[in-house]
């Protein structure tokens, strides 16, 4: 439960901003006459699709370092196969890293971009599949209807042999019928047309249905195997096989090697297909446009990235990295970690010459003692210790009885 109400608060503001593009959307598409939430679905997509197309480059080339990082990590898991001790893991570690640093990649370069989209891909389901909460001329004949059954003489009752899971349903206020009344299918409008409603409350109906109207269908209903609605799924398992097949063929290593991602690439289209066939029309249409978003980009992306010698990308990779290092050095007020070596080795070197002078002066002095006691020049000489005193004292003494 603290999970689901944590990834709702994570989601809630990802949908208010998207929401806010649909509404903008559909707002701009309502001043030439055009009221239709499918369009608007497929113009939202290309927006969102365009937005994040700075995480598919950065995705793609970590996918093309990869082909020379691979190998390498390979060995290193190879070299310490079956060592589980502490010192062998530490050293595992360390030398993965240098690898990574090496080509001026991360380990968490191909995840990132996936951590950012999935909760957009959540957040876009949400506004998708409660269109009314986020597009305010949508609401307005929601609102209408959901007036009308409150005014009616059986109330939220009217719902009862209309809505799914009715006694399970929280209709108590207009927001809370505005939201069942979001999910409602064709035959369910049908069936609440003939309950009398009312005329204003009908026209409300009769507009919804045509706002949800994409070439027949309704946005809002599931796919049928007995209608055209099945091509939506088909459709969409279809462009996502096309998509991965695109990804795939500029990835994929050359050898004989296994590759995991290969049976991924079946499974995911064949998914995508499953849940387009028990969701809303609406859901399918916008992974229809995603993929078909996606591999337009991806064509782009692919005849840059081809453009580009692997070598090529990356020195590009690590100069970028370093530039980054360089920039949150400066940022931070800290130093390289060659400069911190240069500067230790200097004060390491600094202390050495001083101690070198140390001794140099101890010498020095001593010498300067034992000129002092041949000539006794008692003006110069200056004793510290008791031994220094009683020397100099039995020499006086030696030289007044000599006298």
């Amino acid at each position: 439960m603290e999970a689901i109400f944590l990834l709702g608060n994570i989601l809630k503001p990802i949908a208010s901003l998207l929401g806010l593009i649909m509404n903008g959307i559909y707002e701009f598409f309502h001043l030439f006459g055009v009221q239709n939430i499918a369009l608007s679905i497929f113009v939202f997509t290309f927006i969102v699709k365009t937005l994040m197309f700075p995480l598919t480059i950065k995705q793609q080339r970590f996918s093309r370092l990869q082909s020379r990082i691979t190998p390498e990590i390979q060995k290193i898991q190879e070299k310490y196969k079956g060592k589980k001790d502490e010192a062998s893991m530490r050293k595992q570690q360390t030398e993965t890293q240098a690898v990574y640093q090496k080509y001026g990649a991360s380990p968490t370069s191909g995840c990132l971009p996936l951590l950012i989209t999935l909760p957009i891909m959540f957040a876009l389901y949400r506004v998708i599949n409660n269109i009314p909460d986020f597009v305010n001329l949508v609401r307005e004949p929601y609102a209408l209807v959901a007036n009308a059954i409150m005014s009616h003489g059986e109330g939220v009752g009217v719902l009862s042999e209309i809505a799914n899971n009715f006694e399970k349903l929280q209709l108590t206020t207009l927001d809370e019928i505005i939201s069942a009344l979001a999910v409602f299918n064709t035959t369910q409008w049908n069936l609440l047309l003939g309950e009398g409603l009312g005329a204003t409350a009908n026209t409300a109906i009769e507009s919804i249905m045509s706002v949800n109207n994409f070439f027949g269908l309704s946005i809002t209903n599931t796919p049928s195997w007995k209608s055209i609605s099945i091509l939506i799924p088909l459709l969409s398992m279809g462009l996502q096989f096309v998509q991965s097949k695109q990804i795939s063929v500029k990835t994929d290593k050359k050898d004989d090697a296994p590759n995991p991602m290969a049976s991924m690439n079946v499974v995911m289209p064949i998914m995508s297909g499953f849940f387009c066939l028990m969701l809303p029309i609406g859901v399918g249409l916008y992974w229809i446009a995603n993929s078909l978003f996606s591999i337009i980009q991806q064509f782009f992306v692919n005849k840059r990235l081809d453009r580009m010698d692997i070598d090529e990308l990356v020195e590009k990779s690590q100069e970028k990295a370093k530039n980054k290092m360089m920039k949150k050095s400066s940022t931070t007020g800290g130093a390289s970690i060659q400069e911190l070596a240069r500067k230790q080795t200097k004060s390491i070197d600094s202390v050495s010459d001083k101690a070198k002078d140390s001794d140099k002066k101890t010498t020095s002095d001593n010498n300067d003692d034992i000129d002092n006691d041949a000539s006794n020049d008692d003006a110069s000489y200056n004793p510290t210790s008791i031994s220094e005193i009683a020397n100099l004292l039995k020499n006086r003494n030696i030289e007044k009885g000599d006298k």
